[in-house]
């Protein structure tokens, strides 16, 4: 556990590298439990349709994500539910048949702890969905429901086709949850404590600004009293700020950072100057939780990255040298280490490609080597940053703890003629994705030319001696 200034996180959060699963659309282990109408793996996903995927699927492929280098997984919800997202829950305490059962979810658990790896949950608390049973004892009995303050209602009798209670983003079929109700936030508690008890490792809140601070100190201080290491995460967009007490969660899903990261990188809307103030803002807004923070390229809720950079390997590949190389948390959607595209919800949630003919196996390797070398560089879990060189397109800087240093070199844009960089630590340099040795010349690394749209992941030759402190 780190503790800075009364802000506390487990210390595995920060060394992780997650990898997040749709458990739908991940693999069917168990075509016995598939839903009636299920449609084959290789369809193109809509809202409506169901491809098989499941618990038993995840535990078959834990050594395809151990091979990666994964370390944490990171899931959306199994629970009972009527839709493919899961995202409507009935059922807070029952795995969805489809998704297999609760000897299922304990042989993933089991398996898990046997790899060291750690799974963390999605907590949709704000709302649940028009299956739950609080909810459809209100359809029932109107008013003489005693579940009837557990939900925002305005009239009765309930209208789902035309809401007349709070829900989330206007669906009838999610109804917001009063957690203001006592029973309610104590309910809500009790499923919380129920799955850290059974071996989890975390919590990602859904949508969590929806719901009042007061109920997340609470969430929090309950969690810890069942799993002290468990690792609280809230989904993000904006601002990350309110998060940041020390009160709540541990950090935040960075979709701000994501935003640059594309912008940078994929989208040619930041040139290197903007991109380098933009990281400067966040680092000076985050301070000591920096390091816990999950920095993604791509989530359920978004186009997947290859998607964002208009199928071009080369700036993929850029964004992920970034984003494992940079102060935060890697965390990988799945399939987009093998180059899977589609644009958002529903495209963005196909069937995982299993076949190596249709993967891109060396953007698969990149995405290992990256892995492997964020997993032994102490300078890059742990590490200072240092921006290096920022220049219309390009866009430089390093990584460095006592005994290790990584400089990164990022061209998203057109080829530079010549380009130079202060590095006057060490006199060679190997970059790790290709095996090229760079050589310091009067203290500077010479890039002539610089290609158009590549990333250099740069560490110290073996052997050679440090040229200056």
């Amino acid at each position: 556990m780190t503790e800075l200034s009364g802000w506390q996180a487990p210390d595995w959060a920060k060394n992780a590298i997650f990898y997040q699963i749709f458990p739908e659309r991940f693999c069917n282990g168990d075509p016995g439990n598939d839903p009636q109408g299920t449609v084959p793996w290789e369809s193109i996903p809509t809202r409506e349709t169901f491809f098989g995927g499941d618990l038993a699927g995840i535990t078959a492929r834990l050594d395809y994500l151990q091979s990666l280098g994964i370390t944490a997984l990171y899931l959306t919800p199994f629970f009972a539910a009527r839709t493919n997202h899961r995202y409507d829950t009935s059922d807070y305490l029952v795995i969805d048949p489809a998704a297999g059962t609760l000897e299922d979810f304990r042989a993933l658990v089991a398996a898990l702890k046997q790899r060291d790896m750690r799974l963390v949950l999605d907590a949709v608390f704000n709302h649940c969905g028009d299956g739950f049973f609080a909810f459809q004892d209100v359809q029932a009995r109107g008013a003489d429901s005693p579940y009837l303050d557990w939900f925002l209602i305005q009239s009765l009798p309930l209208d789902i086709q035309r809401p007349n209670y709070q829900t989330c983003g206007g669906a009838g079929f999610l109804p917001k949850l009063n957690t203001a109700n006592p029973a309610v936030a104590e309910y809500l508690l009790r499923v919380a404590e129920h799955w850290l008890r059974e071996g989890t490792d975390g919590w990602r809140l859904d949508v969590p600004w929806k719901i009042p601070m007061a109920f997340w100190q609470e969430f929090r201080r309950r969690a810890l009293q069942v799993n002290p290491d468990a690792y609280l995460v809230a989904e993000e967009w904006r601002n990350a700020t309110p998060w940041l007490t020390g009160d709540t969660v541990h950090g935040v899903m960075n979709y701000r950072l994501r935003d640059a990261i594309l912008d940078f990188c994929a989208r040619d809307h930041m040139d290197a100057e903007d991109f380098d103030i933009e990281l400067g803002r966040l680092r000076q807004e985050h301070g000591p939780t920096a390091p816990y923070h999950l920095t993604l390229l791509g989530s359920h809720d978004t186009a997947r990255i290859r998607t964002v950079c208009g199928g071009s390997t080369a700036r993929v590949l850029i964004a992920a040298a970034f984003q494992m190389t940079y102060i935060g948390i890697p965390m990988i959607y799945y399939g987009d280490e093998i180059g899977m595209a589609g644009e958002n919800d529903p495209l963005c949630r196909a069937g995982m490609v299993w076949d190596e003919a249709g993967q891109d196996r060396a953007l698969w390797q990149a995405y290992r080597t990256l892995i492997a070398l964020r997993k032994r560089s102490s300078a890059l879990r742990d590490g200072a940053f240092e921006p290096l060189l920022a220049f219309n397109g390009v866009y430089a800087y390093r990584r460095f703890s006592a005994d290790d240093m990584v400089v990164v070199v990022l061209n998203p844009r057109e080829a530079r003629d010549m380009v130079r960089i202060p590095a006057p630590w060490y006199y060679q340099w190997v970059d790790i994705l290709t095996g090229q040795v760079f050589k310091t010349a009067d203290n500077m690394l010479e890039f002539s030319p610089l290609p158009a749209q590549s990333a250099w992941v740069l560490v110290p030759r073996v052997g050679d001696e440090a040229c200056h402190e």
